[in-house]
């Protein structure tokens, strides 16, 4: 119903989003305490609490559609949801109040067709249905009137946002900027310098370093917040030991759902229904030529193909003509024109499901298994009554496991590890009472999603505490030599990058060998070890040895490309230089490279990918001048006409949402 209360004001009911967020402090913004009915106005034009409570709702049944899951008022308001609901609402009173005083509006015909065209209103033969428009309103607790009026409150607010924001073209010059910007190419050459390549490796410390290391990054080895709870827990599968199943209970079971276990075969079935049988006939021929395809004869309805689907269908749910032509097709097809109640149609047929056929003998310890755990469930809904009883008279989680099937247990819980899976804290509904109970806070029953049920008490909340250097000296001493390795070799690339005649040399060396890459290292480790036996000689120090890897080289790389293997910052960087022949040294996800730019590819803007290039780019920019004039226009009306808002009805209504 979202959709359809803001059919006619589609392209401004949710633009400020994120751009207004109830923007009103600046626009004489007061409380007032009149009636519960409106949540506030501009100028003359009322925000209902009704419409507040219901695109509220609509927003969070949105979300909950999107998560899988009920996504709550907390959740939204954690979110700034209704903030953005006010906006949005606000906002289209803008418009109305702006529209009221200029005496703009819409005829009659033009709500009606803004009405035809919906959706959500149409029948399964893709036309306006009058019943369905009516039930639609109902849910949502709507007078024809009154949508109808929001509906061309709405047409005359898009004309208003038009002539506001329509003829505001993105410069030219901007445009091209950034064309220019977007489709650029660089030559890059990339090296990586790895801790094999030094002569040695780092060595471990004396425990005074590390010791030292260990305060001075007391963050990394610190234990988290730990909550020491004891609880109780029941789950059917605990109980399904107690749970005996005779072969009768079995069979009687089977024989319920013999649906699942018995089917005959099946199509995956649609139905496209035409408004009579000249226009279907002609569809079918046009198929049959390969004109269109199936999907395109959908859409041209006004259709989508899940609006036409009927699902699983057996031959005996088709009426005979149809069933025997859907049922003869071998492979997906389409058949057809066929009269139905609804008028000629044609019948797609998507898929063949196979019939099912599994004797009793084979499903019994199927059923067995589903059977025992929800007998058991059952069992454990009844007796979670006398649990609560227990816990409410007083009695302890020790007393609770001690005269009942509940079980007793201990956990160190961690809110941010990630559950095991294995125990209770693999329940969702666990972790959540786990992370919010106090320690003042009674025992009580909780469900857990298999039909379980748990209590808990929190004994001692044990803060972050660094963990003693004797439990993480080998920790310690890897994260140090790991950092001090990194840093040796940043250290050694800031050098490299300003040392063209040896970044150049190994390139050359490279170019005569062009050997694998195993080969390249080999070379390298041997330039290694002779240099090192130099610098002995000479009484240098041993990572003066340190040998220029070799170079990987990259053309035409793009602002949006990648490097296998390679963290997208080297990337970052090779456009982040602006002469040929710089080098940068970058450091990224614990790793050390060398880039230097080789060339810069300046973009063909009269070149078909830049054409395209730029009409996105404009269409972009227009959008933000048009968001940012429509913005503007919005506060302004508000600031000129005045903003009421009323605290208490807003508040009011919110409880009226679920």
């Amino acid at each position: 119903m979202a959709n359809l209360r803001t059919k006619g004001k589609s392209t401004i009911v949710w633009i400020l989003m994120g751009m207004l967020v109830l923007g009103l402090g600046g626009f004489g913004v007061t409380n007032f305490g009149g009636s519960q009915t409106e949540v506030g106005r501009v100028g003359e034009t009322t925000v209902t609490a009704e419409d507040y409570a219901r695109s509220l709702q609509n927003q969070l049944n949105a979300f909950s559609a999107q998560a899988g899951q009920a996504f709550t008022l907390a959740q939204a308001q954690s979110i700034g949801l209704p903030q953005q609901v006010q906006a949005q609402l606000f906002a289209e009173a803008a418009l109305s109040e702006d529209a009221r005083r200029i005496g703009l509006s819409v005829g009659d015909q033009r709500v009606a067709d803004v009405i035809m065209q919906a959706q959500a209103f149409r029948g399964p033969n893709g036309q306006f249905d009058r019943v369905a428009y009516g039930e639609t309103l109902r849910r949502q607790g709507m007078t024809e009137a009154d949508f109808e009026a929001q509906i061309r409150d709405g047409e005359a607010g898009q004309i208003l946002q038009r002539a506001v924001t329509e003829g505001a073209p993105a410069p030219r010059p901007m445009v091209d900027q950034t064309v220019r910007w977007l489709l650029e190419s660089r030559d890059i050459t990339w090296r990586e310098i790895t801790a094999d390549q030094l002569p040695e490796p780092v060595a471990r410390p004396n425990d005074e370093t590390l010791q030292a290391w260990h305060q001075a990054n007391a963050a990394r080895f610190t234990a988290p917040e730990l909550r020491r709870i004891t609880y109780v827990w029941l789950t059917p599968e605990m109980l399904e030991g107690e749970v005996h199943l005779d072969e009768a209970a079995l069979r009687a079971e089977y024989d319920r759902r013999i649906a699942e276990f018995q089917q005959p075969e099946r199509r995956l079935v649609g139905r496209l229904v035409f408004p009579d049988q000249q226009t279907a006939e002609a569809a079918k021929a046009r198929l049959d030529a390969g004109e269109v395809p199936f999907d395109a004869l959908v859409t041209e309805r006004g259709l989508t193909l899940d609006d036409i689907e009927l699902g699983e269908v057996s031959q005996t749910e088709l009426d005979s003509e149809t069933g025997q032509a859907v049922f003869a097709l071998e492979q997906p097809g389409v058949v057809g024109p066929f009269q139905t109640t609804l008028g000629p149609a044609l019948f797609s047929m998507n898929a063949i499901l196979e019939p099912v056929e599994i004797p009793f003998e084979q499903a019994q310890d199927e059923l067995r298994g589903e059977a025992a755990l929800d007998r058991a469930g059952r069992m454990v809904e009844d007796r979670a009554g006398d649990f609560e009883d227990m816990l409410a008279s007083g009695a302890t989680l020790e007393d609770v496991a001690e005269e009942t099937e509940m079980e007793l247990g201990q956990i160190d819980f961690d809110a941010s590890a990630a559950p095991e899976h294995t125990g209770i804290d693999g329940y969702q509904a666990f972790r959540e009472r786990a992370g919010a109970v106090a320690q003042d806070d009674f025992p009580q029953l909780y469900q857990l999603d298999d039909g379980g049920v748990f209590a808990l008490r929190l004994d001692e909340v044990v803060p972050p505490t660094l963990r003693p250097f004797d439990e993480v000296a080998d920790e310690v001493a890897e994260d140090w030599m790991t950092s001090e390795t990194r840093g040796m070799l940043m250290a050694r690339a800031e050098d490299l990058a300003v040392d063209a005649a040896a970044l150049a040399a190994p390139a050359a060396d490279e170019a005569n060998d062009a050997g694998p890459a195993d080969e390249a290292g080999g070379q390298a480790a041997t330039a290694a070890d002779d240099a090192a036996a130099d610098g002995d000689a000479d009484g240098a120090a041993p990572t003066a040895a340190l040998v220029v890897p070799a170079g990987n080289p990259v053309a035409d790389l793009t602002r949006d490309g990648w490097i296998d293997g390679v963290p997208p910052e080297v990337v970052t960087s090779a456009f982040s230089m602006t002469e040929t022949g710089a080098t940068q040294a970058v450091t990224a996800q614990g790793r050390v490279f060398l880039v230097t730019l080789d060339g810069i590819h300046q973009a063909d803007l009269g070149s078909e990918i830049a054409t395209e290039a730029a009409e996105s780019v404009t269409q972009r920019l227009e959008q933000s001048l048009q968001n940012d004039l429509f913005d503007y226009y919005i506060r302004g009306v508000q600031a000129e006409r005045g903003v009421q808002v009323n605290q208490s009805a807003i508040s009011a209504a919110e409880t009226m949402v679920r």
